[in-house]
């Protein structure tokens, strides 16, 4: 199973990490976070980050989402990808986080993809009446015990 690591702008990270714990009705393994504030250090960030990464690390890696593209939180992440089974999105959306949950036991390029697909997925335009759906964009899976894959819905 994937270990998942969030990097954003204060205090974007937490917050995702909050919604998933609400989601799922408490935080699933390996979920990190860090927040990075105006003021902090890039190199000292990146040495948190390279530890955040050894400690998530699962038998599948490590898939680290960020918020914007070329922006410190993005960059430090950015450094990363030297590292062995190590994968960066950018761009993180709720959606995309929920999906990398759902599917964290398949081959981390797999999870890469789904993880893109259910960031996308879950931008919409809302129209007064939205077809029924969109309702499956918003059902989440349940979380995998650990060492065992679960039922996932696909729309995850």
């Amino acid at each position: 199973m994937a270990g998942i690591l969030i990097i954003a702008h204060t205090p974007f990270a937490s917050a995702l990490r909050d919604c998933i714990a609400h989601i799922y009705g408490g935080l699933p393994a390996r979920i990190g976070v860090l927040d990075i504030a105006p003021n902090d250090d890039p190199v000292q960030v990146l040495g948190q980050a390279n530890a955040e990464v050894e400690r998530l690390r699962e038998e599948n890696g490590v898939l680290v989402l960020t918020d914007l593209y070329g922006a410190t939180p993005a960059n430090i992440a950015a450094r990363l990808t030297s590292l062995p089974q190590v994968r960066v999105l950018s761009g993180v959306n709720l959606p995309m986080l929920v999906r990398a949950v759902c599917y964290r036991s398949i081959p981390l390029d797999t999870l890469v993809d789904k993880a893109l697909a259910g960031g996308a997925k879950g931008i919409q335009s809302v129209s007064p009446s939205p077809p029924p759906s969109l309702a499956s964009l918003f059902t989440p899976c349940l979380p995998e015990p650990e060492h065992h894959a679960a039922t996932r819905n696909d729309d995850c």
